[in-house]
């Protein structure tokens, strides 16, 4: 199926999830999703198998947490990628009142959201395959529930991108993968050449980029944002990262016009060291990361990039469980449901 045919494929799970009715939902995935589909969660959701996995350990408990959740799709691509497979990429936000513990997360009885970064590999018209990252420590933000370091960049809720467009993104991308692909190879040629010109980041990407990171981490503006909020801290602590194509890693790539995808489960090797990172100790020990990304290009360079990387998973490496942590970080807390009132009785 070209591009078109398999987002209309997708469009009746994305209908039916942004209103997250049960039975509706439970009917979409069990006629797209085969019996034994592979589903690859973060951490601490982990490896599935099939729909009913999907349905009861990770959508039934979100909406159980927020019972008028609601999915908002920003960005759509699909397409087939080089070694022949279809993949659809999506990006947005879960969003609801947040009125009882998710993941032992207590709640907030507010608005709350998690961005979501969510890939889906078809074959004969079923999804066979998904990868799916939850920011689920933007969430624990949200409930002052954080029990790690305070992140660098700026939190926010992550934005749709500028020109609004990401659902309907279309045409030729290969120009678009070629730009960042060109740009992930300078990236690499530092520290091994010490000399921080050789990434040429302003060959890239546009001077008022914007980089959506993960919770954690943050948003950074601009170059000299993403170098300060992200790229220094990140190099200084793992100065030896190897992307995909190592050994067990490997990176799938979609692209449609000025829009470039990728995920990978895992896709990049790196060992902590120096100073650490995000207030991880430099434990000198390899770890595997796995990052789901999308970039829109404007005028031939990059000026959004949403990433979501699996820290929980990254943490949960080098011994450091921050679930666990969160539990005794709040364990002072009320952590039953929020019952909220219509309102009306303190309006007489």
């Amino acid at each position: 199926m070209n591009s078109q045919l398999l987002k209309k494929r997708f469009r009746t799970f994305q209908t039916v999830f942004s209103t997250f009715e049960n039975e509706p939902m439970q009917a979409v995935i069990h006629d797209l999703f085969a019996v034994n589909a592979e589903l690859n969660f973060c951490h601490p959701l982990g490896k599935l198998t099939g729909a009913d996995a999907l349905f009861q350990q990770c959508l039934q408990p979100l909406r159980a947490a927020m019972p008028d959740v609601e999915r908002r799709d920003m960005i759509t691509l699909a397409g087939t990628t080089k070694e022949d497979a279809q993949w659809i990429g999506t990006m947005g936000n879960y969003m609801g009142t947040f009125i009882a513990p998710f993941l032992g997360i207590p709640p907030s009885g507010r608005l709350a959201h998690m961005r979501y970064h969510e890939f889906f590999r078809i074959e004969n018209e079923q999804i066979v395959e998904m990868q799916a990252i939850w920011d689920i420590p933007e969430l624990m933000m949200q409930a002052n529930a954080w029990p790690m370091a305070p992140q660098l960049g700026a939190f926010l809720c992550t934005p749709a991108p500028m020109t609004s467009d990401g659902l309907f993104a279309s045409g030729n991308g290969d120009a678009a993968e070629q730009h960042v692909l060109a740009m992930l190879t300078d990236l690499c040629k530092h520290p091994l050449n010490p000399d921080p010109h050789i990434m040429q980041l302003e060959k890239y990407w546009h001077p008022n980029l914007n980089w959506y990171g993960p919770a954690g981490i943050g948003t950074a503006r601009g170059i000299a944002g993403f170098r300060h909020w992200h790229q220094i801290p990140f190099l200084r602590a793992m100065p030896d990262r190897k992307l995909d194509a190592m050994g067990e890693l490997m990176s799938h790539w979609i692209a449609e016009g000025n829009y470039v995808c990728e995920t990978g489960w895992p896709n990049m090797r790196l060992t902590l060291s120096h100073d650490g990172w995000m207030g991880i100790a430099p434990s000198n020990k390899e770890v595997l990361l796995r990052s789901l990304d999308f970039w829109r290009l404007e005028n031939g360079l990059i000026r959004e990039n949403w990433v979501l990387v699996d820290l929980l998973d990254l943490y949960q490496q080098v011994g450091v469980d921050v679930l666990a942590r969160m539990a005794e970080f709040n364990k002072a807390r009320n952590l039953g449901p929020i019952i909220q009132t219509d309102g009306l009785n303190t309006l007489r």
